[in-house]
């Protein structure tokens, strides 16, 4: 419905515009950048029409669906968000009679699950903050920064797993463990990338909120423990290093995964990797609340921690959680000193 409309692209990707109004068909949509072939950009343009029909955009909020289009490839993977420019949204809230446009940008992927929609929820924030509607600024900045969608979002777990190879265990080790990390003398495309990477294999939203920011305080006082990434060689050198069977495990993995180069494949063994962690940590507190009132769960306890690969990992979490329940606390204790006996033997 409104006179300016216009959406942006990826690689791979058409994007369109969309009006206020997406329970009704009084919208239209004119293509602002694309590079996909006229025939495919006619097909998502109509999937993408169908979605605002039935009001199934929300503003800021991306979707991840599988669409048929006319490519060689198959169904392919496709993240859509439709958002107001920034400056535009507030002057659209001011006064509701305005009908500012709107854009939906749209990526195609290798696949349909929704790995990925996080961070590229982000990207298109930062679009949203930066749009300029003018058509040099357009041209210079918003299509190229579009384009590289697929680099900027989905690539960096793919190029830390390269970078680190062998290594990558410490860095797994220090996402679980919530170590500080510091990084030296690395250019910012790979310090961004390394941020994301331990933002990415974290618990983050998967512990107790308060259990998170406890073991950070914790982690953080032990200033001794925080890692020191190097990147001033070929390869990173790392100082204060920790690691377990479990993390070299998960390392193997991964490096067997850089064969097929298939960044989306990364992303799955990473929340593999975290899904494994949680259902140990929720196996441990299973124990720890049998071993209470029963000795032979304790010895079951202290047999799981010996065997899972990440004990000294699981013990702080819990540790961590159960500070305030004095029968859980007094069988972490007496883990504690267990496992610190079979470490010295």
């Amino acid at each position: 419905r409104s006179s300016q409309q216009g959406a942006g692209s990826g690689d791979g990707s058409p994007s369109s515009a969309a009006a206020e109004t997406p329970s009704s068909e009084d919208f239209s949509l004119s293509l602002l950048d694309t590079n996909l072939p006229a025939e495919a950009e006619t097909e998502l343009r109509s999937f993408i029409a169908k979605r605002l029909t039935k009001g199934a955009l929300f503003e800021g909020m991306g979707n991840v669906a599988s669409v048929g289009l006319s490519i060689p490839e198959y169904k392919v993977g496709c993240y859509y968000c439709c958002f107001q420019h920034e400056n535009l949204l507030e002057t659209a809230t001011l006064e509701s009679d305005i009908n500012a446009p709107e854009y939906v940008v749209c990526f195609l992927g290798g696949s349909e699950k929704d790995t990925f929609r996080l961070e590229l929820d982000k990207y298109i924030q930062s679009l949203k903050i930066n749009l300029d509607l003018e058509q040099k600024t357009l041209e210079t900045c918003v299509n190229p920064y579009l384009r590289s969608w697929f680099e900027n979002a989905i690539c960096p777990i793919q190029r830390v797993v390269q970078l680190f190879q062998e290594k990558l265990a410490f860095l797994l080790h220090a996402a679980l463990s919530y170590t500080p990390v510091e990084v030296k003398n690395a250019d910012e495309r790979t310090e961004k990338d390394i941020s994301r990477f331990l933002a990415a294999a974290s618990l983050q939203g998967l512990v107790q909120e308060g259990t998170m920011t406890s073991l950070c305080i914790a982690m953080t006082e032990e200033q001794h423990k925080s890692m020191i990434i190097d990147c001033s060689g070929p390869q990173p050198q790392l100082h204060n290093a920790g690691s377990n069977r479990f993390c070299e495990d998960w390392m193997h993995a991964f490096v067997n995964g850089t064969e097929g180069g298939n960044p989306f494949l990364f992303r799955q063994i990473l929340e593999n990797f975290k899904l494994k962690a949680i259902q140990d940590i929720n196996n441990l507190k299973r124990f720890i609340r049998q071993a209470e009132m029963n000795h032979y769960a304790l010895f079951k306890c202290y047999m799981f921690l010996k065997n899972c690969g990440s004990g000294d990992i699981l013990l702080k979490i819990v540790k961590v959680e159960h500070a305030e329940m004095p029968e859980a606390r007094s069988v972490v204790t007496v883990l504690e000193e267990f496992m610190r006996e079979t470490s010295v033997a």
